[in-house]
């Protein structure tokens, strides 16, 4: 079978093989799946030629955008002299190791040693352990209990999906597994009432504590929430949330864990998301703009107070994967990681471009179906409204948010939808005049619904 026998055959052979994930294979198959080929810059395009730039930067993570020449070629390298050696048995490979330097020479502070995963969901399920086998080496055998938030997203293994708060996903496996509970988002918007952002800011971090004197101090090891909420639809907290949040973990003897798999390496403007709400974690999930999706790796930044327990007096640490560290991903990631600091991409997002966007961003709230646009560096959340004036949302959420994507992604402009909010991620080098692109195309589309709604 011939090359161009397949590709035009490509949404066949998908059909009959390939599960995709999150997805409703029925309705996906009967659809037809759209075949991405290449990539260049901040645009994909599919089989048929079509540009789409892209807003989100594949998944939260093309971080310096497609087509990047350097990382291809240290991979190159990399794979020509060493493809692949584990991490077992007291071996390193120079690539790993380096790495794990280089992200501790941004993390700040305290968090000076990195265990390496595949992904962002094997973190949560690996700090979820750490966690857990921290207490215990101190003699703290009751302290297992984990607190998350509803509607946050750590992932969808086991421990991740449980971790998340996302009743649709616990719904897929009898899950959440024992041991986690969940607390309010700070999601002022939908849940704010006549309070103002800074007070319900308070009230939601306070849940936290109200968790833990209901679980008991002595039993809860930790509690972990994004910095900012990716999956759940780029929830931005009140400025009081995460110093309170931080003074009742630091009063209270529990962990503190930043899940910084999208916050992480530069999206916020800071290196990472604690770093702009000036907390320091205890634990701290990496992974997506590690290596900007070249390659799958991921990882937890473990601070010193953990790190030094865990080396000291754990012994052995029965947890890690056959890849963890793999020498050709962490080669990826470490010239990516290069790139952002030679180009100061998080300079640029911080003092340039991220200013840009929140401007251009923000001037979409004067649109009659937007209740809300708020933005922090390069990441975007678009609330959509009924009555702006009520902040009354849309009876069905979902439908209303696939009505706007569907018409950005027809007019070549990739968005993701979380219910009826608009989420955008794009690729730290986007230049001005491509959000410029995004907020005229985006307006075009809550037009569309505007008129879809009328008639």
């Amino acid at each position: 079978m011939t090359s161009a026998t397949v590709l035009s055959n490509l949404g066949a052979i998908d059909a009959a093989h390939h599960l995709h994930p999150f997805s409703d294979m029925k309705k996906l198959n009967a659809a037809g799946t759209r075949v991405i080929e290449r990539a260049e810059g901040v645009h994909i395009f599919d089989s048929t030629g079509k540009k789409y730039l892209d807003a989100f930067a594949g998944l939260w993570c093309v971080n310096v955008g497609y087509g990047r020449r350097e990382i291809a070629e240290a991979v190159h390298r990399q794979m020509s002299e060493l493809p692949y050696y584990n991490s077992f048995f007291g071996t390193t490979t120079p690539p790993t190791t380096l790495l794990a330097q280089k992200i501790a020479s941004h993390a700040g502070g305290k968090l000076n040693r990195v265990f390496f995963t595949n992904s962002g969901s094997e973190a949560s399920d690996t700090w979820f352990r750490i966690a857990r086998v921290y207490w215990k080496a101190l003699g703290k055998l009751e302290k297992t209990q984990v607190i998350a938030r509803r509607n946050a997203y750590h992932g969808s293994t086991v421990a991740g999906a449980s971790l998340g708060g996302m009743k649709w996903m616990h719904e897929q496996g009898n899950l959440p597994i024992e041991g986690i509970h969940h607390i309010g988002q700070p999601y002022w918007y939908a849940e704010g009432g006549d309070l103002s952002p800074a007070e319900f800011g308070l009230q939601v971090a306070r849940e936290l504590e109200q968790k833990i004197d209901e679980l008991g101090e002595d039993r809860v090891a930790a509690f972990v929430a994004e910095p900012i909420q990716g999956a759940g639809g780029v929830i931005i907290p009140p400025e009081t949330y995460w110093p309170e949040v931080a003074r009742i973990c630091r009063e209270r003897d529990i962990l503190l864990v930043s899940d910084e798999v999208i916050c992480g390496f530069g999206r916020l403007g800071s290196w990472f998301g604690y770093q702009h709400y000036g907390v320091e974690p205890d634990l701290a999930p990496i992974a997506k703009g590690l290596s900007s999706g070249y390659l799958p790796i991921g990882g937890v930044m473990v601070s010193d107070r953990v790190a030094d327990v865990m080396v000291e007096e754990l012994g052995d640490f029965y947890h890690g994967f056959t890849y963890s560290g793999h020498p050709v991903c962490a080669a990826a990631a470490l010239e990516n990681l290069c790139i952002i600091e030679e180009e100061g991409l998080v300079e640029r997002i911080r003092d340039d471009i991220g200013p840009y966007f929140s401007a251009a961003w923000n001037s979409l709230e004067d649109h009659e179906v937007v209740g809300e646009a708020e933005s922090v560096g390069l990441m975007g959340g678009l609330q959509l409204a009924a009555d702006k004036s009520t902040r009354r949302r849309y009876a069905k959420p979902d439908d209303i948010g696939t009505l706007v994507r569907n018409h950005c992604v027809e007019n070549g402009l990739i968005m993701r939808a979380t219910g009826d909010r608009m989420l955008a991620s794009p690729a730290f080098t986007i230049s001005r005049s491509e959000v410029d692109e995004v907020v005229d195309k985006l307006r075009k589309a809550l037009d569309h619904l505007r008129d879809t709604v009328r008639e």
